[in-house]
């Protein structure tokens, strides 16, 4: 056993690990295993305190590229990054991408995760075609909407309960270049903003804003508005941009994220001189915050937790007005702070997040009970409209709060492999 986190550092478990080598190798005997990827999810679903964890790192093969068709086939471990360096120079894309590339295939299956498309492309599992499943008595399953259909379904979304993912196929996007055309734009707050996604999100694929989420009162939800498609230009650069990048080579002072510093760079970072129209690089405009490695680190030793909740379109003003004044008054929000709007792609995961509505996702430091209380109190504004919280994202939600966002979740439990489980499950299972 040894001790292990996700991305935001809590909680801090004990856990032991077992590498998977190659697809046909055959999964331990253990009481509790969880497949673990990249360990990018923010909270507990990819921790099992006490078990086992099945790293899939070494899974990093591809397996097929069809270049005609745009359809991959490679290893679960696989992750976004080492796709993107093999298809963007033939012209293909991503179908959904989340904000890193620091994640693996098969995390993106078992979080079905989303990005700045949804409202035109739907989630991730929206494009996976096919699957194998490794279950712990040794059945290997191909999944595909039509065979073994029901784990097909419970597994994309499914938090990595129903099995090993061994490999994956996915359907790709074609592209001309591997730049993206962006337009900027300030709105002055939370009915600002919904008019003008309103107005906006029908011209461009790519839609999200970063939001002031200590402004308050007639600035309340105020910030910049990020529009992007991929640049039509024919000439597809096979190099690759250079990409400046930095390191967080130590925890940050407990000070350091303040009422006051976080203040002081939402009014700079608003306010900063940039141009409503230009043409950058995929890898800065999708994947900004993979330019500081371990940027984990500036929340201090104490990690952090993220807030991504999703409310109901006809009630997202009212929600969202409500979420925000909360945080506001609470002083405890960060500088990491998005809106965007999920479109009406329904997504095929029992227990997917994505769903028609307005998400916003924000980090916030551990202050201890203090952060926990305000997090039970969004949870109870979060429900009041009918949304619900992302468990990729989540630490601490209740039982009662999970099982009320995700009514699917009996449904699901019948197809839960009985020798997988995680730190998260058994929290909301209690």
């Amino acid at each position: 056993m040894k001790k292990s986190y996700s991305w935001g550092r809590y909680p801090v478990i004990e856990q032991s690990c077992q590498e998977v080598f190659w697809r046909d190798q055959e999964l331990i005997d253990a009481p509790s295993m969880l497949p673990y990827g990249q360990g990018r999810s923010y909270g507990d679903v990819c921790v099992n305190e006490g078990g086992v964890v099945l790293q899939t790192s070494k899974l990093h093969h591809y397996i097929n590229l069809d270049e005609s068709k745009g359809i991959l086939r490679a290893e679960s471990g696989t992750t976004l990054e080492q796709i993107l360096k093999l298809i963007v120079p033939k012209g293909w894309f991503l179908p959904v991408t989340p904000g890193t590339k620091y994640v693996s295939l098969g995390g993106a299956v078992a979080n079905d995760v989303h990005g700045k498309n949804h409202h035109r492309a739907g989630s991730f599992g929206c494009h996976v075609l096919a699957f194998e499943l490794l279950r712990s008595n040794g059945e290997r399953l191909i999944c595909t909407n039509d065979q073994n259909q029901e784990l097909f379904h419970a597994t994309i979304g499914g938090l990595g309960l129903t099995g090993l993912i061994t490999w994956v196929e996915i359907k790709l996007k074609p592209i001309a270049s591997s730049y993206i055309h962006q337009q900027v734009s300030r709105f002055k707050n939370l009915e600002d903003f919904i008019r003008l996604n309103e107005s906006e999100e029908a011209n461009w694929e790519y839609t999200v804003a970063w939001i002031d989420c200590l402004a308050k009162g007639r600035n309340l939800g105020k910030g910049l508005y990020l529009a992007g498609k991929h640049d039509d230009d024919t000439r597809l650069e096979s190099g690759v941009e250079k990409n400046s990048s930095i390191t967080m080579p130590i925890d940050a002072p407990s000070w350091l994220l303040n009422r006051a510093s976080v203040q002081l760079f939402n009014s700079l970072y608003y306010r900063k001189p940039r141009k409503k129209l230009s043409r950058v690089y995929y890898d800065g405009y999708f994947y900004p915050l993979d330019k500081i490695a371990h940027w984990n680190r500036m929340y201090g030793k104490r990690g952090f937790f993220q807030y991504q909740c999703v409310v109901p379109v006809d009630e997202a003003e009212s929600a969202l007005s409500k979420i925000l004044e909360k945080i506001a008054r609470s002083g405890q929000g960060s500088f990491l702070s998005v809106l965007k709007k999920f479109g009406n792609n329904p997504a095929p995961g029992l227990l997917s997040f994505p769903r028609s509505g307005f998400t916003l996702a924000l980090d916030f430091a551990n202050r201890g009970e203090k952060t926990l209380q305000l997090f039970s109190e969004l949870d109870e504004i979060t429900m009041h409209y009918g949304g619900a919280v992302y468990p990729a994202k989540d630490a601490r939600m209740s039982a009662m709060a999970f099982k009320q966002f995700f009514p699917a979740w009996e449904n699901f439990s019948q197809y839960i492999d009985p020798h997988f489980s995680s730190s998260f499950w058994r929290r909301v299972n209690q």
